[in-house]
């Protein structure tokens, strides 16, 4: 699965793994893809360090990434105190009675909130980069499109390339012109944050638009024959990230949530703005009917909503609250019915490549007699 892409990273299939977990990502460098760090849960800048020093200790010398949450413009002098500040009343007395419904724990005296959206706020996102660039990171990659134009600069400089998702190709070609290297193409099958163009129709499109840059297809693959479909729709390489969720890497910690994502059909995702305020496909649960009712108070823009909402999502996840517990995840989680380790998944992807590639040699009558 080598492309021109893959092979200017020194890669051997042309696969990039985003994941929150550095288990995982180093797990996909070692298997021969790419692993992306997922930073926008790092708040304090002592934990990105320890956990990119562990990936530097087990990534076997291998290539890897970051992905991190920044707005293209800047905002200088908003803090967090002063977003806070911006939620309704009216919006924490329903996540409060929501909770209560339900039974969910309060979390202990002193406990501090597990799962923090400061990940979202531009300054953040700043030190994180701080101590990115202090670790050979060859990929630093923005899930809300191109970031300033001085962080561009800044990675360049330091031979990174830059990536950014589009779900458009108008929004594809923003990013051109602002300088990045490589265009993610996401479709509305994704998980997290994502556009109303799925992804055969996104990919040729986006591609179209920014040659010769290359262009990751994102979005409803899981196979190697999806694989396969990416790279002649012109593609050069695919952008997975809810996959690696059930790998015996990963480290969600918590059995039941697992359990569900096993369980789950490609039907059971809903594209809701109740995580973080834009729309972001996620397992559909009572948590998000409740968002989504319209006689509710709605969700709040980002990053008001992230902000809202975190230590309630800290609680269901902590306590396991079943009926409320879930997690961005793309419809691709009906093909998630099993736990396997990452190089198990390669494994599937690479088998799949090679049966989608002889298929097509087949057709083309290039196929063995």
């Amino acid at each position: 699965m080598e492309t021109e892409l893959s092979k200017k990273l020194g890669i051997e299939h042309a696969i990039f793994g985003f994941t929150p977990f550095p288990a995982v990502a180093a797990a996909i460098s070692r298997a021969g893809g790419f692993g992306v760090l997922g930073a926008v849960r790092y708040t304090a800048p002592d934990e990105l360090k320890r956990d990119l020093d562990w990936i530097e200790a087990h990534v076997d010398g291998k290539p890897y990434g970051l992905d991190v949450v920044m707005p293209a413009k800047k905002v200088d002098g908003v803090t967090e105190a002063d977003v806070e500040a911006m939620i309704p009343e009216g919006h924490r007395q329903f996540v409060k009675e929501t909770l209560a419904k339900h039974g969910v724990p309060e979390l202990a005296e002193g406990e501090a909130s597990g799962w923090r959206i400061t990940g979202w706020m531009e300054q953040v996102a700043r030190t994180q980069l701080d101590v990115a660039f202090d670790y050979p990171i060859r990929l630093l990659a923005n899930a809300l499109g191109s970031p300033p134009a001085d962080v561009i600069a800044r990675a360049h400089d330091q031979g990174v390339l830059v990536a950014a998702l589009a779900g458009s190709a108008r929004h594809a070609r923003k990013h051109a012109d602002a300088g990045i290297d490589i265009v993610v193409a996401q479709g509305y099958e994704a998980g997290g944050h994502t556009g109303e163009i799925a992804s055969m129709v996104l990919t040729p499109e986006v591609a179209e638009a920014v040659a010769p840059l290359p262009v990751l297809a994102a979005g409803g693959i899981g196979s190697g024959e999806q694989v396969a479909a990416a790279l002649t729709l012109g593609a050069q390489g695919v952008w997975l990230g809810s996959l690696w969720l059930t790998t015996t890497e990963a480290e969600l910690h918590s059995p039941a949530l697992t359990q569900k994502l096993l369980a789950a059909g490609s039907g059971d995702t809903v594209r809701s703005r109740a995580l973080t305020g834009k729309p972001a496909r996620q397992l559909r649960t009572v948590w998000t009917d409740a968002w989504d009712d319209p006689a509710g108070p709605g969700p709040l823009p980002m990053p008001l909503q992230g902000l809202l909402v975190a230590e309630a999502v800290s609680r269901i996840q902590k306590y396991e609250v079943e009926p409320l517990l879930g997690t961005p995840v793309g419809q691709i989680v009906g093909r998630m019915n099993s736990e396997r380790s990452v190089q198990a998944v390669f494994d599937d992807l690479t088998r799949g490549f090679e049966r989608a590639v002889a298929r097509l040699d087949r057709i083309a009558g290039r196929g063995r007699s």
